[in-house]
C-alpha cells in the first residue's frame, strides 16, 4: 500500500443545488490482495480491496456492509450518470434532502435480497449475451 498525501489538497467546486468545494488529499495504491478501510466519525466502516483484474468496490451490500452500519443505493444525476452511493445507517433523511437538492431521482436501496434479486433477474434478462461477448464466444 502507498499513500500519496497531496499537500495542499486540491480543491474544486462540484454540485447542482448548492456548490459543494472537494478537497481532493491524495491518493491510495493498493497492490493485489490489499484492503483499505474507512471509517466514519459513528464507527461505519467501508472496506476497498483490490484485486489483480480490479476492486470489490464494498462488502457484500446485503450483509457485511449493512453489519458495518452503512446502506447502498443506486441513483442517476442530471446528466443521465449512474451512482452507488453508501449511505450511513440513520441518515436517510440527510441523504434523501440531498438529492432532492442536487436533482438526483432514486433508483433504490440495493442492500437487501428483494432488490438485489430484482436487480440480479432483470440483468440476466436483459445481458445474457454480454459475457460471451466479453469472452469473445
Amino acid at each position: 500500500m502507498k499513500f500519496t498525501p497531496r499537500q495542499p489538497p486540491r480543491v474544486f467546486r462540484t454540485g447542482y443545488g448548492p456548490f459543494v468545494d472537494l478537497s481532493d488529499c491524495g491518493q491510495m495504491q493498493l497492490e493485489a490482495d490489499e484492503q483499505i478501510t474507512f471509517i466514519t466519525d459513528g464507527a461505519a466502516e467501508l472496506d476497498v480491496v483490490r484485486k489483480s483484474w480490479g476492486y470489490y468496490g464494498t462488502p457484500s451490500l446485503n450483509s457485511r456492509l449493512v453489519s458495518f452500519g452503512l446502506r447502498t443505493a443506486l441513483a442517476k444525476n442530471r446528466l443521465n450518470r449512474y451512482f452507488v452511493l453508501i449511505v450511513e445507517a440513520g441518515k436517510e433523511e440527510e441523504f434523501f434532502r440531498y438529492l432532492e437538492t442536487e436533482a438526483m431521482p432514486f433508483i433504490g436501496w440495493l442492500d437487501n435480497e428483494k432488490a438485489l434479486g430484482a436487480v440480479e433477474a432483470a440483468l440476466k434478462k436483459n445481458n445474457s449475451n454480454d459475457q460471451n461477448d466479453a469472452a469473445g464466444l
